[in-house]
């Protein structure tokens, strides 16, 4: 028994469409399934046929759009205000 996954007609992966086929005896992967699984990380995986890989498909821009903007909260800025003035105050006031 080998997993097999799924895309479509763009050849894009469709997570959780995966399956079982027993190809050890005799069973046979549908069309639009691999054998080859698509690796961790990729945002848009897109099956190569030709070179039996998967590779990103997604854009720089969508993938930067999915990632959070990082804004400090009120007490991390405070703590690091605090953490400069103590180093200032150790190092005899002088910057």
């Amino acid at each position: 028994m080998i997993w097999v996954y799924k895309y479509n007609d763009e050849f894009v992966w469709q997570p959780g469409e995966e399956i079982l086929v027993d190809a050890e005896n005799g069973g046979e992967i549908p069309e639009g399934y691999t054998p080859i699984q698509p690796q961790n990380g990729l945002y848009i995986a897109k099956f190569d046929p030709e070179k039996d890989e998967w590779f990103e498909a997604a854009s720089q821009e969508y993938i930067e759009d999915l990632q959070p903007d990082y804004k400090p909260s009120e007490i991390e800025v405070l703590r690091q205000q605090h953490a400069e003035l103590v180093f200032t105050l150790m190092m005899g006031g002088v910057i």
